[in-house]
């Protein structure tokens, strides 16, 4: 998003996925989310391609993590392989407080603020 939002050209998946260090497959598994939530637009066709569709400043870190991978509260133990809950764990407190404030960074920092590391 950040190298979309960059610039006003249309990304061929191919170009994309050169600027990001993957494959041009890779790309639309990563895009389309962000294309679903309305960040991003993608036109077919021989002229299309992706485009940035709204301002870095509008969305977060954590929002774009969360499109892409789910809901990262997923409620499960850091430690034991069971939900989290009844009795805890020998970590639960302290991780609970730094889940806490890593979710709380994430969501507080816009995209616009990690622009200038796109690639």
């Amino acid at each position: 998003m950040v190298l979309l939002g960059a610039s006003p050209q249309r990304w061929k998946a191919l170009a994309l996925a050169e600027a990001l260090h993957t494959t041009a497959g890779f790309v639309p598994q990563v895009v389309g989310p962000l294309v679903k939530a309305g960040w991003v637009h993608s036109d077919p066709g021989p002229t299309g391609g992706y485009t940035g569709a709204v301002a870095l400043a509008d969305v977060s870190v954590l929002q774009v993590i969360e499109a892409i991978d789910g809901a990262t509260d997923h409620g499960r133990c850091v430690v034991a392989d069971r939900e989290c809950g009844g009795e805890p764990c020998s970590l639960h407190v302290a991780w609970s407080k730094a889940r806490h404030e890593l979710m709380a960074s994430l969501n507080d920092t816009p995209l616009s603020a990690v622009a200038g590391g796109a690639t």
